[in-house]
């Protein structure tokens, strides 16, 4: 999933950030008038949201008359894998992470700490 996360554009980040807002499959409608400030045609939303089910980012409810989409994973969960994935490519693993560490703020470190030390349980 790494190379299709890598390679969304702004659109498909919106219908993302869309379908986990609403936690609940919506129809090309429903994800058309949330996005209405951006002014898009229903076409471009409907045509965004099926290769979106093509690139395996969202999934297609066809039983329905209108079809509904769900994000295939939560934002938690496809930027755990995107981070996963990223690590699997760093030469030095824990050198990558600890400069990742780096960067997060102190809320985040904090909750990084704890479950390292076993006090948080893993979702």
């Amino acid at each position: 999933m790494l190379l299709a996360m890598a390679r969304l554009g702004d659109l498909e980040r919106a219908v993302l950030d869309c379908l986990w807002q609403s936690g609940e499959p919506l129809t090309v409608r429903e994800v058309h008038e949330a996005l209405a400030e951006r002014q898009l045609a229903y076409t471009t939303v409907m045509t965004t949201l099926q290769r979106m089910a093509r690139k395996g980012l969202v999934k297609q409810d066809t039983q329905a008359r209108a079809h509904r989409f769900s994000a295939v994973a939560t934002r938690e969960e496809m930027f755990a894998e995107l981070m996963s994935d990223a690590l699997g490519i760093a030469g030095d693993e824990s050198e990558a992470m600890l400069r990742f560490v780096d960067t997060i703020g102190p809320e985040a470190r904090a909750a990084l700490a704890d479950r390292l030390s076993g006090n948080t349980p893993h979702a």
